[in-house]
């Protein structure tokens, strides 16, 4: 069990006019090699309940165990726990900082304490992973586009051979070919290096298309934890704290509701078109 998180509470402000509950009660389990979704409307919690996964935030009460282990233990090792579970924040410009791409991904393997060879090996081997071509190496992070930016803040995570990879919103800005590419890799370094990836996201679509588990958060609490099929069964409860289900989820809806006898909790283009195509065969 990679990350488990009992009676999880988060306050901001405590103690002030300006308190607020961001985080209330969370029990999960996050298995290893898994591929989760987190879901949710802009304050429903969901970023502030990554940054609680490799303690960049410290709850107000509860716990969370790492590999079994409370991150909240006295002399408990943060920068391990950090090396092991990868936050990669929705703005990579926050973590690009060095003078070309290839010394920014060096920066977190080397302070780790390892040889030259080590690091260069492991930022050599990321940023390939994260498909950056090597022309783009000696240039300065700041220089590049935003997919390529992306996949540099990815780069430096995966340099350190995480455990875990946490994506906070890591398409947004990105055109639809950028969204793709980067997603599309993500889902080949889980299936490839066997890591579990917690994916932020504002689109319907994608997590639906990629991860195998979402939770929904809804005002500091889990809403929704099941698989998408089972989750976006529930699209008018999600429309009621402003999310959705995928728009084909709607249209097999329509569908059925015209009379088509083919099943409405399609989450993907292609489990729809699979349906609609055996459908039509029948009629």
């Amino acid at each position: 069990m990679a990350i488990r998180i009992e009676h999880l509470n988060y306050i901001y402000s405590a103690g002030t006019a300006f308190e607020r509950h961001a985080l209330e009660d969370i029990n999960l389990e996050l298995p290893d090699g898994q591929f989760i979704g987190v879901i949710g409307h802009t304050g429903s919690g969901k970023s502030t309940l990554i940054q609680h996964l490799n303690g960049l935030l410290r709850a107000t009460s509860g716990a969370v165990y790492y590999n079994d282990k409370n991150i909240y233990d006295e002399g408990y090792d943060m920068k391990s726990l950090r090396s092991k579970v990868g936050l990669v924040f929705q703005y990579p410009e926050h973590q690009l900082f060095e003078a070309d791409v290839f010394t920014d991904v060096c920066f977190g393997p080397k302070n780790l304490g390892l040889s030259k060879e080590e690091v260069e090996a492991r930022a050599y081997e990321a940023l390939k992973l994260v498909g950056l071509k090597e022309k783009y190496y000696k240039m300065s992070p700041f220089e590049l586009s935003g997919g390529q930016k992306r996949r540099v803040a990815i780069a430096g995570i995966l340099a350190m051979n995480p455990d875990v990879l946490v994506l906070d919103e890591p398409t947004a800005g990105l055109d639809p070919k950028g969204r793709d590419d980067i997603l599309d890799q993500v889902a080949r370094l889980h299936r490839e290096k066997k890591i579990t990836v917690v994916l932020v996201s504002h689109s319907m679509e994608d997590v639906a298309r990629y991860v195998d588990r979402i939770i929904v958060m809804n005002r500091g609490q889990v809403m929704f934890d099941d698989t998408p099929r089972e989750v976006f069964k529930h699209y008018k409860e999600l429309e009621s704290v402003g999310l959705a289900a995928p728009q084909v989820t709607y249209l097999m809806h329509e569908l059925q509701e015209k009379g088509w006898d083919i099943p409405a909790d399609a989450t993907t283009v292609e489990e729809a078109a699979k349906e609609i195509l055996t459908y039509l065969k029948t009629v």
